[in-house]
């Protein structure tokens, strides 16, 4: 047998910035000049989420302008390519062959750049289409909300859904930077301003209680998307993310433990219950919930600090139940088969990851089904809207 190390070292680069295209910003053009020869013109493709588009009037002539402006260093090798995004995007294999042919009918080279404008959906499925075209394009990725700007953006994962799961075809590739543009924000609805809130809190449990506590005390300011605590949430939500990525010694996950999905076996699931018209935001904040509520249960999580984080969520903006959490086959909650859907996912060894304190992580390998089935009763006794409203008084 042969065996060699073969030791590689990736640069993780997020840049915070607003007015990413504004001509004397220069950012993005420093990003491509560096890595290139002095005097060298490098070929750059965009592509550009239609909702980012369609909210920002006159962006793609913006970004076409500012390419113009900085000729010397970028090559805008055509027109932005403005394609549908949200999580329906993700679901059309079509899109993916679409950056590919764009990809070829432009020579654009593993030396070349492509840049992704939008939100988590569309960077996942651009970025899907960049790291398998010549296997590998470099890829500079802009989110545009505040969940892909503090959370998914600034990853290292890309994936389209395939047979009706999340995810299921995708790969792991570090993009060559990360612009988040905090201007973007302002053009944001509420709704999905508000989803980047719940990333940060989630986060914040499981590897900072400083920030948790800054998160608490900012409550009331971040559910009403005060401008600066929102920011500052972002981007500290966003440090811990690259962090836990750089320095756990498992980027590409090969292992079975993934800190950062706390709460999301039960918000993939209720995402595909609900057609996604539940956003990733609102089904991460009840798969929190569930799961905070059933490590009281089994004794891992003080009840007073439970309810003091179940707090802090609705305090933020966010339900702690869905109706679509009560769908059932052959008597089950349907919910139930997210645990199952959650451990292929990983590689066939469920790996669950709960909170035993503000701050704290603890990694469990199984579930307790009556514990799990208690915590979605009491959640739907505490908080569904039929109980809470007048027309069941």
């Amino acid at each position: 047998m042969i065996q060699r190390a073969i030791p590689i070292t990736f640069q993780h680069r997020v840049s915070f910035t607003h007015g990413a295209f504004d001509a004397k910003n220069h950012i993005l053009r420093d990003l491509v000049a560096d890595s290139c020869e002095l005097g060298e013109q490098s070929k750059v493709m965009v592509l550009l989420d239609s909702g980012v588009s369609d909210s920002n009037h006159g962006l793609a002539e913006k970004i076409s302008q500012y390419f113009a402006v900085h000729v010397d260093t970028l090559n805008l090798v055509t027109e932005p390519l403005i394609m549908p995004g949200g999580e329906p995007c993700k679901n059309n294999w079509s899109l993916v062959e679409k950056i590919w042919r764009a990809v070829e009918f432009h020579k654009v080279c593993r030396h070349s750049y492509i840049v992704a404008i939008g939100g988590g959906a569309f960077l996942d499925l651009a970025g899907f289409g960049a790291s398998t075209a010549h296997r590998g394009i470099r890829l500079i990725r802009m989110p545009t909300t505040t969940l892909s700007q503090g959370d998914g953006g600034v990853g290292v994962k890309n994936g389209v859904n395939y047979f009706g799961k999340k995810n299921w075809v995708g790969n792991f590739a570090v993009p060559f930077a990360i612009v988040n543009d905090l201007e973007f924000i302002s053009t944001l609805p509420d709704r999905a301003c508000r989803d980047g809130i719940i990333e940060a809190i989630k986060v914040a449990l499981i590897r900072d209680k400083d920030f948790y506590q800054y998160l608490a005390a900012n409550a009331n300011k971040l559910g009403s998307l005060e401008t600066r605590q929102l920011e500052l949430a972002i981007r500290r939500s966003a440090e811990n993310h690259v962090d836990h990525i750089a320095t756990t010694g498992d980027p590409f996950e090969y292992g079975s433990a993934r800190p950062l999905d706390f709460g999301h076996w039960v918000a993939h699931k209720l995402e595909q219950l609900s057609e996604f018209k539940v956003s990733h935001g609102e089904a991460v904040a009840i798969g929190m919930a569930v799961d905070i509520i059933y490590s009281v249960h089994v004794g891992l999580l003080a009840r007073r600090t439970a309810d003091e984080i179940l707090n802090l969520i609705q305090t933020v903006g966010f339900k702690l139940w869905s109706s679509y959490l009560d769908q059932e086959q052959h008597g089950r909650p349907v919910i139930l088969a997210g645990l199952e859907e959650f451990r292929e996912h990983l590689g066939g060894k469920l790996t669950i990851t709960l909170v035993p304190e503000i701050g704290e992580k603890l990694e469990v390998h199984e579930m307790d089904e009556d514990a799990i089935l208690k915590s979605l009763e009491e959640l739907r006794y505490r908080f569904s809207e039929e109980r809470a409203s007048p027309q069941s008084a």
